[in-house]
Parts: structure tokens; sequence; C-alpha cells
């Protein structure tokens, strides 16, 4: 065969398949190349935006409904990064050098009480934690302190704030929120630096539990309002008590509670937990960790906010059935942690009445405890 008429007869055998070829390359590269265009504008745009434009796909929205929906997501964004990281569990602070006894792993500082939870939660007790380092570490943070002083408990507010600034994050910027009916009333004390006393009025209530239960309404109010760009941490207590010991930033956590004096040995069975199924705030008699007392619970103001708006809705749904928990706000604090465990918890020593109990020696220290009242006539 002449070379020439092989060679001619190949080029048109092979000319048609690489034509082919270089079609489906063009096509496919230009479609690869959206691809990628598209991922690139994906990842730089925001998240926000894009779950927006999604729901403006499903749902056609108005204008006042967008700016409802857009207000939305600020706020969830908001409380997401704020609640969900707290300078205790996101952030390792920087410690600078200091002198502290070296933590012995085989020589335990308690070995006669719990000093952890199941969920991983420590409980306080004095020799478990070390202030000088704790100190450091919680060295740029504002606290927040609540304390509703309604009607006659205005006359505990002296004392409160007195032994507050002995022994209550001394070292440490603190507010401390009096909420009252009685402004005028309101004790004028030296303060240390960095402190301050806001006084907030709020109306009373002829019942005392009515008082008592309002607080969480009032506490989640303003902590919306207010406590979220002012400070970094709420401590929630009752006015009715003084503080005889340190109280510091060990008990700084997103969300802690405080164990009941009268329960912190009790099995599950004797806790007064709110027992009908009707309220909102039931807990079955094969459910519980531990009884909280509500005189002293808090955490990071996001937490706060969560604890104290779902107690309040809770106290609603049972007002509108006719019902109230047996022990009221405290009844509902209780459901709350036992399904939002805290993540820390305070031992008896962060809230004891020497009046009713007898102290038993696992408890080196009396932090805060209850004055001594006529609760009858203090209530009436």
């Amino acid at each position: 065969m002449n070379p020439r008429e092989f060679w001619g007869k190949s080029a048109k055998f092979w000319l048609c398949p690489t034509l082919l070829f270089a079609v489906f390359l063009g096509f496919y590269s230009n479609v690869f190349g959206l691809i990628f265009t598209w991922q690139r504008e994906e990842s730089q745009s925001s998240p926000e935006v894009h779950h927006l434009q999604g729901r403006q796909e499903r749902l056609p929205l108005s204008q006042d409904t967008h700016r409802v929906v857009l207000q939305q997501m600020q706020l969830e964004k908001k409380e997401s990064s704020e609640g969900d990281c707290h300078l205790d569990t996101c952030r390792i602070p920087e410690v600078p050098r200091l002198l502290y006894p070296k933590a012995q792993l085989l020589k335990p500082t308690r070995v006669d009480v719990l000093v952890m939870t199941p969920w991983f939660a420590p409980i306080v007790w004095d020799g478990t934690f070390d202030s000088a380092i704790l100190d450091v570490q919680f060295r740029n943070i504002t606290v927040g302190l609540t304390v509703f002083a309604i009607k006659k408990y205005v006359v505990f507010l002296k004392l409160f704030l007195e032994t507050a600034e002995k022994y209550f994050m001394v070292g440490h910027k603190v507010n401390y929120y009096v909420f009252t009916d009685q402004p005028a009333d309101v004790p004028q004390i030296p303060l240390q630096e960095g402190r301050q006393v806001v006084v907030l009025k709020v109306r009373n209530y002829k019942r005392w539990q009515d008082i008592s239960m309002h607080r969480m309404e009032m506490i989640s109010k303003f902590s919306q309002q207010r406590f979220l760009h002012e400070v970094h941490y709420l401590v929630c207590l009752d006015v009715d008590m003084k503080f005889s010991d340190h109280v510091g930033v060990e008990i700084l956590a997103p969300l802690f509670g405080t164990l009941h004096p009268g329960f912190y040995a009790a099995d599950r069975q004797s806790f007064t937990y709110e027992r009908r199924p009707l309220s909102q705030a039931y807990i079955p008699r094969d459910e519980g960790d531990f009884y909280y007392m509500g005189a002293f619970f808090g955490g990071s103001v996001p937490e706060v906010y969560r604890l104290t708006t779902a107690c309040h809705q809770a106290m609603m749904a049972d007002q509108a059935n006719g019902i109230e928990a047996v022990w009221h706000d405290e009844s509902h604090l209780n459901k709350y942690l036992l399904y939002h465990k805290p993540s820390k918890v305070l031992s008896p020593e962060y809230l004891w009445d020497t009046q009713m109990l007898q102290r038993p020696p696992l408890l080196r220290k009396l932090r805060y405890v209850a004055v001594p009242k006529n609760h009858a006539e203090i209530r009436n």
C-alpha cells in the first residue's frame, strides 16, 4: 500500500474522535470552573445571608417579615457567641509566674466528700481549689450580684452589703443589682474600687410567694436589657443572709447551683421536688441528682437568662392551669437544673443555717449563712 494513502486514511480515522474529545474537554472545564467559582463565592459570603436566601426561596417574605427574621438571626448569633463560649471554658487564660503548692495526684485533698458529679462538674469544697490561681485566671471579669430587698426584707440589706464587701469577690469588679420597691431605703456603704450599687425599682406583691416567683421574671428581663452589656457573670442571692467567709471566683461557671443544706446527704426520694404531674416543675420519684437551693445560683449572663426565662414561662403555664409548685421558683429551678446539668455545683459551705442545722465536721468553712429572723413576721 502507498504510505501516503495509509496515513491519509489514518488521519481521517482519528480526526473525528480527536475533535469530539476537544469539545467535551472544553465543556467540562467550563462546568468545573463554574463549580469552583460558586464554591469560592459561597465560602466568602456570610452563612447568615445564605440561610436567609434559602428562606426567601422557600417562602417570599414581606419587608416587615424580612426585618423580623434578620433581627431574630442577629439575636441568635449573639446568644450563640456569648452563651456557648465562656471565659472559663473556651478561652485558656494566660497565667503569670506564681508560687503555689503542687497538686499531689496520689494524695487528694478531700477524700471525705464527693468532689465531682457523674457529668464531670466540680463540687466546690474547701481544699479543692487554689484562690491565687483562680484570681489570676478571672482577673478581667465583672460579676453582677442580684438581690431582692422588697417590703420588710429591705432591713437585711445593710448587713448583706457590708459582709459582701468583706468577703464576696474581693479584688474583683462587682455590680450589686438591688431590686427594691423602696429605693430611698437602700443604705449607703463604703465600696471597694471598681464596685457599685445599682438600684433597680420594681413593684411589690401582696404574697411573699409572688415576690419570690417574680424574681425569675425580673432577672430574665434585666439580663436581656442591661446585664448582658455590663457584666460577665451573674450571682443570684437571697438578701436575708450574710457572708461569713471567702466567696470568690471559684464559684464561677457557665451555670452553677448550690446544694440545699437540708438535703445534701439525702436520697432522691426524700427531695421535696414537685411531685404533681400537672405542674411544669414535676419530677418523677425515680429521677433527680441533687436538691438545689433557690437562694444561691448563677452563671454567665446568657445562661442565667435562659434559666430564668424558662422558669418564668413554666410558672406562667402553671398559673394558667391553676397550680402552684410546692416550693415556687425553687421547684422550677430544680426541674431546670435536672435537665440542664450545671457545670459547677457549690457545696453546703456556700449556704448554711446555723439556727436550724448542726454543723458537721465535713464543713470546714461556712461562707454564706442565714440571718436569724422571724419568718412569719417578715413575710407578713
